[in-house]
Formats: structure tokens, sequence, C-alpha cells
């Protein structure tokens, strides 16, 4: 099978993470005998500093033009800290979504036994948790209308969202519930959001066409608290942008770290896949992040976007070994982790690369 992907690095340790990712699409490639090539295109604060735009055209079309994309991150401090700069690098992430119709995140939160000690939950809370996102992408505060008043002491962005939004990846959630264990919470804040009672009422007409499907709804706050009180309850969780980006981040908890989540933008035409980690800067050139996320992003292209489950399901067994032997990143080590067993990212991959090739 030929396929080609571009690799969109990003900032920060997303440079680190990915070259990791492409090393395991060309071992999985010789490994079964397919073809992928590659290419690279520039977003965020690299190509706010290369062309003076965070998404430069030519990113868009070598997007467009790919089977997949491999995402590593954006963000500066830079920008962080200056809360009046107009360009900035997570405009590229937002219009890449944009552009390329991307409006289903889809955030496995699925615990390696292995891992249950790096969590700050209690491991008999949290092992057989299996949890998948359904985080909607291309609506809410962050597309809706934003500005200041003239004075510039009152700023406000609209949380907006229209029926066929909602449809569309409510659709793919109770899909997806359809082949696990048939139960689907959608979270909303229809107590006090005119848009959350759309988006109850849309999810309530679609859970009509699937009576398999157990659903139930929570607000944001309450999901909140039960995603760590008793995270097994759930199985796949519907919600929209704003809830899902702040859910998701919670949910790393369940997994340890950050550096073990992956993700997939999708919609009908090109996926993007990406850790959920950011450009992590206070680490970045150390070579200690960990390129798990990203791996495992690999995997999910593997099987969403082309179809191949058994590189996929090898690609997943490789980091499970790996964990098995002892090895760590810092982000997922503890106090008992041998020295000889904590790996950088350089060092990681390549305990990745050595199954791979077996």
């Amino acid at each position: 099978m030929k396929k080609h992907i571009v690799v969109i690095a990003g900032d920060g340790i997303g440079q680190e993470v990915t070259t990791v990712g492409k090393q395991v699409l060309e071992a999985i490639a010789k490994k079964y005998n397919h073809e992928f090539t590659f290419d690279t295109a520039l977003i965020g604060h690299a190509a706010i500093e290369a062309t003076g735009s965070p998404l430069p055209e030519e990113t868009i079309t070598k997007s467009k033009e790919s089977d997949a994309i491999l995402f590593g991150a954006v963000g500066h401090p830079k920008y962080d800290n200056d809360p009046s700069a107009k360009v900035r690098p997570e405009q590229g992430l937002l219009g890449i979504r944009k552009a390329l119709g991307l409006y289903a995140n889809l955030r496995p939160i699925k615990l390696f036994d292995e891992l249950l000690s790096a969590s700050s939950i209690k491991p008999e809370i949290l092992k057989g948790a299996d949890i998948l996102f359904f985080r909607e992408l291309t609506g809410d505060v962050y597309f809706g209308e934003k500005g200041r008043t003239d004075d510039r002491n009152t700023a406000y962005d609209t949380m907006i969202y229209s029926r066929y939004e909602v449809e569309r990846i409510a659709v793919k959630a109770f899909d997806a519930a359809m082949t696990r264990r048939k139960k689907l919470c959608s979270v909303d804040k229809a107590n006090v959001l005119e848009s959350s009672r759309l988006w109850r009422e849309v999810v309530q007409e679609i859970a009509l066409r699937y009576p398999d499907v157990d659903v139930e709804h929570q607000f944001v706050d309450t999901a909140a608290m039960l995603l760590i009180k008793d995270p097994k309850r759930f199985d796949v969780v519907l919600t929209g942008n704003l809830f899902g980006d702040i859910l998701t981040d919670e949910a790393s908890q369940i997994a340890g770290s950050m550096g073990m989540l992956a993700s997939a933008s999708i919609g009908d035409t090109t996926g993007l896949y990406e850790p959920i980690h950011g450009s992590a800067h206070d680490i970045t050139g150390k070579g200690v992040a960990n390129p798990l996320a990203s791996v495992l992003s690999v995997a999910l292209m593997l099987d969403i976007s082309f179809g191949m489950k058994a590189e996929a399901d090898t690609v997943v067994q490789a980091v499970d070994s790996v964990l098995k032997a002892g090895f760590r990143t810092r982000d997922i080590a503890d106090s008992s982790t041998p020295a000889d067993k904590l790996l950088g990212t350089v060092q990681m991959g390549q305990q990745i690369l050595q199954r791979l090739t077996a």
C-alpha cells in the first residue's frame, strides 16, 4: 500500500517526538511491505518566524494533498506572555482544523497496567479504565465571534453551535459506541447555556437511531468530578470543543501523563494525528520528552486513516512491551525506576524500534 504523509512538527518538543513517530512509520512500512513517502510543513511559532503567518498556504496545500498528517505541537512562551499579540501560534492549529474540516477529535484514554503507579489516582480506581472521547473541533468559543469593546475594558467570546455540527460528531460517537460497550455519555452545560440545550436536543434525537446504546447526559462540572472518582463508568464520551479540551487534559491523569495520550482529528478527508501534550518549552532540547504519545498517534493513523489494524496493533504491542520491560521517560517514572531504565526521547524511540524490527 502506498501512502503519503506530511510531518508538521511545529514548535517546542514537537520536532523531537515527531522524529520518533516518523521512524516508527518507516519501520512499519518496511515490516509490512508498504511504501510511505514523507514531506514536511511549517505551523505555529516556527511558521511565524519563517513566513510571518502561523499557517502558510503551502502547509494547507501539502496537507490537503496528503493521506494523513503526523503533527507535533504549537505554542511559545513569547506569545503566552503577550496577550496583545495579534498573530499567535495557536491560530495555525485552529486554522488547519478549519481548512481540512477536522470536526471530530478522538482521544482514547486507555491505561497500560504497568503505569498504574504513574497516576496520582488510586490503582484500584484506575485499573480497567478505557474511555474514548469525541471532542467537537470546529465550533464553540474557539470559532465564535470574539473581540473587545472600543475602550478595551470588556472582552467577549461567543459560544456557538449549529445543528449540523452536533449531528455529524454525534453520529461518529454513536457509531463508535456500537463497537465498544454500547455506552455513551454526552457532556454539556444545558442548565445554563442555550448552545448546550441545542447540543442535548440534537444528541437526544440522534440517540433514537441507536436504541442499543445506553445514553446518559452529564453537566460538565459533574462529569469532571466523576472522571476522577469513577473513570471505569465511562465508555464513549461526547462533548463540545471547550469542555472536551479541559476534560481530556484532566483525563491525562488516568493514563499517568499527557506524554502517553494520542489523538486523531478527523473529518471526511485527511486526518491529523498528534499527541495531546503541548510544546513544553521548559524541556525543549533537553532530550527528555516522552515520545510514546506520538508513537501511539501513529497507531491511530494506521488504524483510522489507512485501515491497517494489524500494523496499528503491532505498534501498541511494542509500546506495551517496552513498558513491561520497565523502561520509562521521566514523566512516567517513579522512585522505584532503576537509573538504567530511565530513558530520554531518542533512547525510548530506539526501544520501540528494536521491537518493531525484531
